[in-house]
């Protein structure tokens, strides 16, 4: 046996330990954890009997994220004990601050934390174990490289590797993109506004995720976020679900979601809210991925959603606090990200259809891994990454107001920024059905000048002949491609106005203005004479007087109660201010209307899953079987010409085959002249019996019959021998009778031979037998010449 190192002999004893090395009471106190890490035997050269590994074995850590951290034994080893440990690259483990992030228990009887090293993990008993997990928290952001060690108890040996299987090396993870920050900034320095388009890519599907997916219910909930300030908190890792939370990752509804977040009041700038998607995928070019528009500010430069995976026990994905604001005072031009799904912790169901589960005290929301449950959809034994169920793309589409970012603009900024930042509502008669969109043209402009850029489409159908159908084209500013980062500061170019401002009153008639600033002064520094300000007059609440009441804007339309044809829609709105005498608020804060939907016919068809196939239409042989699935979308979209039913063939054991005989032949003569005799008659088999058919029946019949009554003495005895010449002739001719006939064997007489017994086979070289037992034996016969005779031969040779 290998000898333990000398420097752990004194520890470690006769007795296997715990991970911890004993140290005697004066030695602990300050700098344990450290003497711990200095404690530790020669590396084994070439050892690979243990592996630190973390989830996804990802090359670096996203600060604040949460990693499954394992330690696995191959399948031939085990160790009694271990410590497990996170410091900062370069660090010693003296101080508080050389540890980098912090671990969480998993399972207390498995793992706990050291008693004179907090920051380090280890067994809770020590004996035989092949692998422990726990949770661990990355560092903050600016917290540089990371190093998780692992040790090991085996026998009288610990393991302790600087590199190796038993080391995970990782540096905090740069930013994907360019000029986005990894965590909210404590404060945000971008100046004016900017507007944005956040759209959403689900990818969850059977194909990707094939594991027990619901093929039935499958579906994403209506979406439902903000942008809003840094004191306000949608959802987080390692935090709580709210209410709104709760019912939209149980029921998925966003109701509860949707009144927190306005109730944050003057916290919220933006509600996002996209509609749900039955089923969670399409291709694009069936259904288009759902997106809404959303605007940031200095002082709400975060944004958050999230959306239900359908059915599920209460599993979302979505976005937390995403920092829209650079730390150039700019705005972020592109976000894209991929999202795996999270715990709500207010259900312990571990499937998809997993029946309602409340957890007896909620948990902290985390991410779902693919360790968590072996009958979980994600579940994977090596403990690899979740494939993301989804993608997100967050893109900036505007600016508003005076910019002050340090990096200047380039090209992409400007071009965003001319665009058109306010579409007017689209008042398309819905009696109108358009075709989509073509691609935009090139830009009108060969320089670097303001141009015009076009897109059409075409009229498909007019419902109502009394009513235009206009706008099959439209047009949008474009820069022309002789632009370089470098603007050309020949001209006056101005922003596009931004939005009016609130009306300066809650009541009655006020006044409201909106701005627009200088993009581009002339190159002589002659200052630019358009207009950067204008105002108008509006009126709020006409009838002022203490029952009147002050109300919200008008809320997003919800999407058409039909999928084709004509529907309903609605929106709502909420009442800010009460009468001042207490009354009720007399506005309306509900709005409905009509919506045209695309002609019916024009729906697909909406079909249930094939059933299983039918049994066989046949007990044996070849036959038909079908199977069945039905409409699911009504009747009245228009004619569904997809197959309802399918039917194929279908092939069991061959039928059983009965023997098959001739008829009978006519019965023969009487084989005597005189006195008693008998005459027979036979038949031949024709098809021997298959597959276990009836057998074959008797192939030989006798029958009594009687001449004329012999005279005694009659003949002479030449005459005698004659006729017993002429019977034994008849008798071998007629051989096959049953047991009447005889045959002679020297010293005894034998029975004739007995039926062929049934084949033992019913395909496949099987053997059938009959015999033929003695019926008489002579005193003078020997024995061996009247044994019992046995013949064989092959049946049912046919393959099977």
């Amino acid at each position: 046996p290998r000898d333990a190192p000398s420097s752990l002999g004194d520890f470690l004893g006769p007795r296997v330990l715990p991970l911890l090395l004993l140290l005697t009471q004066s030695e602990l106190g300050d700098g344990y954890c450290s003497r711990i890490l200095r404690a530790q035997g020669p590396r084994k050269e070439g050892f690979n009997e243990f592996r630190l590994r973390v989830e996804g074995d990802p090359e670096s850590y996203h600060p604040g994220s949460t990693y499954r951290v394992t330690l696995v034994a191959s399948s031939s080893a085990y160790f009694r004990g271990f410590i497990l440990i996170a410091l900062r690259e370069g660090r010693e483990g003296g101080q508080d601050d050389d540890y980098a992030g912090r671990f969480q228990i998993i399972d207390e009887d498995d793992t706990q934390f050291m008693t004179n090293c907090p920051p380090a993990v280890t067994e809770s008993t020590p004996r035989r174990r092949t692998s422990i997990h726990v949770f661990w928290t990355a560092p903050p952001s600016g917290s540089g490289c990371v190093t998780l060690k692992a040790s090991i108890v085996q026998k009288r040996i610990i393991y302790f590797q600087d590199e190796g299987s038993l080391t995970k090396h990782m540096c905090e993870r740069e930013s994907q993109y360019g000029d986005s920050t990894e965590r909210p900034l404590l404060d945000c320095c971008a100046c004016g506004t900017a507007k944005y388009r956040v759209t959403y890519y689900g990818n969850w599907s059977e194909k990707i995720h094939p594991k027990d997916y619901p093929r039935r219910a499958n579906h994403w909930s209506a979406i439902i976020g903000a942008s809003h300030s840094k004191n306000y908190v949608l959802w987080e890792y390692g935090g709580y679900s709210s209410d709104g939370v709760k019912q939209v990752a149980e029921l998925g509804s966003p109701v509860k979601m949707e009144e927190e977040i306005r109730q944050k009041g003057d916290e919220v700038l933006t509600v996002i809210k996209m509609k749900a998607q039955w089923p969670a995928w399409q291709p694009l070019s069936v259904r288009a991925a759902p997106s809404a528009e959303f605007s940031v500010d200095r002082t709400r430069h975060l944004m958050s959603f999230l959306t239900m995976m359908g059915p599920s026990p209460d599993w979302n994905v979505g976005l937390s606090a995403e920092d829209l604001c650079t730390k150039e005072c700019g705005w972020v031009q592109r976000v894209v990200q991929d999202l795996i799904p999270w715990d709500a912790g207010t259900d312990s169901g571990v499937s998809y259809e997993s029946p309602n589960k409340l957890t007896q005290a909620p948990e902290k929301i985390r991410p779902l891994t693919s360790l968590d449950h072996p009958q979980g959809p994600f579940y994977d034994p090596e403990g690899g990454a979740i494939t993301p169920v989804a993608r997100v793309v967050v893109e900036r589409i505007a600016r508003k107001g005076e910019q002050c970012n340090i990096v200047p603009d380039n090209v992409d900024d400007i071009v965003a920024d001319i665009a058109q930042e306010e579409k007017e509502e689209d008042d398309t008669p819905e009696t109108c059905i358009y075709s989509n969109w073509s691609p935009w043209s090139a830009c009108s402009s060969a320089t670097c000048e303001k141009g015009k850029r076009m897109r059409q489409r075409m009229l498909k159908a007019q419902l109502d002949l009394s009513v235009p159908c206009p706008h099959t084209q439209d047009f949008e500013p474009c820069m022309g491609p002789g632009c370089s980062d470098e603007a050309d500061a020949s001209t006056c170019m101005m922003s596009e106005w931004i939005t009016w401002s609130p009306c300066s009153v809650s009541c009655g008639q006020g006044v409201r203005s909106r701005e627009r600033y200088v993009k581009q002064f002339p190159d002589n520094g002659s200052a630019c004479s358009m207009p950067t300000e204008e105002t108008d007059s509006c009126v709020v609440n006409p009838e002022c007087n203490p029952s009147s009441c002050l109300v919200t804007e008008w809320g997003e339309w919800d999407a058409c109660s039909a999928t084709c044809g004509l529907g309903m829609k609605r929106r709502e709105r909420m009442v800010k201010m009460p009468p001042a005498d207490g009354s009720i608020c007399s506005a309306e804060v509900l709005e409905v209307e009509k919506c045209m939907m695309p002609e019916c016919h024009t729906i697909p068809c909406m079909l249930t899953p094939w059933s299983d196939w039918s049994d066989c239409s046949v007990t044996c042989g070849k036959g038909l079987r079908t199977r069945q699935r039905t409409l699911k979308s009504p009747v009245e979209l228009g004619e569904c010409t997809e197959d309802l039913e399918q039917v194929e063939k279908c092939m069991l054991p061959e039928c059983p085959t009965d023997c098959l005989l001739t008829d009978w032949t006519e019965w023969s003569d009487c084989n005597k002249s005189c006195g008693k005799g008998h005459m027979i008659r036979n038949r031949v088999v024709k098809l021997e019996p298959q597959f276990g058919g009836d057998p074959c029946p008797e192939t030989v019949q006798r029958k009594k019959c009687k001449v004329r009554k012999c005279s005694r003495g009659q003949g002479s005895p030449e005459e005698k021998k004659r006729r017993k010449e002429q019977r034994e002739k008849r008798r071998s001719k007629q051989g096959g009778g049953r047991e009447e006939v005889t045959t002679e064997h020297p010293g005894c007489k034998m029975r004739p031979w007995s039926s062929w017994t049934d084949c033992t086979k019913l395909c496949g070289n099987g053997i059938e037998e009959r015999l033929m037992t003695a019926k008489r034996r002579f005193r003078s016969a020997q024995l061996p010449s009247c044994k019992d005779r046995k013949e064989m031969r092959a049946c049912n040779v046919h393959p099977c």
